[in-house]
């Protein structure tokens, strides 16, 4: 199964961020733009992709440690921001970016022991994709930055790392998102 560690954001918070990417949704050249669906909206940690279901228990057991380990921290989403020439553009964050970081590596660490092939390890940035386009001469992010570098959420605080399958669009239907369950929640901290 196709899996990832992430950071899911609170429902009120995804309502802020709901608000903001609507008025960006009105901006030129937005059509062009193939926007994530709140549902699907989470801060990836680590991403495992095809992992056996073999591996599956021996890496729930060691993200469960690497979430006993760490406090509940603070965090918003703010600003945003673009990879690739445009090709995607992201909210980010802000808050306890230490404790955020130190998580990614510990849910990284836990899938290494754990026998999932990883390729190389790549220094964590924090972002909520919000849209991709398919080529970046399609769309001049200028303005969605503009837009995005006022937007900052409610502060939350992090209680819990989740273990998230991502289902694939199969249908061959234009404009259909992968699907996004929610496998396993440990609390940090060991809390709750």
């Amino acid at each position: 199964m196709r899996l990832f560690a992430a950071v899911l954001p609170p429902q009120d918070v995804a309502g802020e961020l709901a608000a903001a990417a609507d008025g960006l949704r009105g901006l030129p050249g937005a059509d062009a733009l193939r926007w994530t669906g709140r549902p699907g909206w989470h801060l990836t940690l680590a991403f495992y992709g095809e992992v056996d279901d073999t591996l599956v228990p021996d890496l729930s057991a060691r993200l469960a440690r690497a979430a006993r380990r760490g406090a509940p921290f603070p965090l918003a989403l703010s600003g945003g921001g673009q990879f690739g020439g445009g090709r995607a553009l992201w909210t980010g964050v802000r808050g306890d970016l230490a404790a955020l970081r130190l998580l990614a590596e510990r849910a990284e660490a836990a899938a290494r022991r754990a026998g999932v092939p990883m390729g190389e390890h790549r220094r964590y940035r924090a972002h909520l994709t919000l849209a991709r386009a398919r080529d970046r001469a399609d769309v001049d992010v200028q303005p969605y930055l503009e837009s995005l570098a006022a937007f900052t959420s409610r502060t939350w605080t992090v209680a819990d790392l989740a273990l998230v399958r991502s289902n694939l669009p199969r249908s061959g239907v234009p404009g259909e998102r992968p699907r996004y369950e929610t496998v396993a929640r440990w609390a940090l901290g060991g809390a709750g």
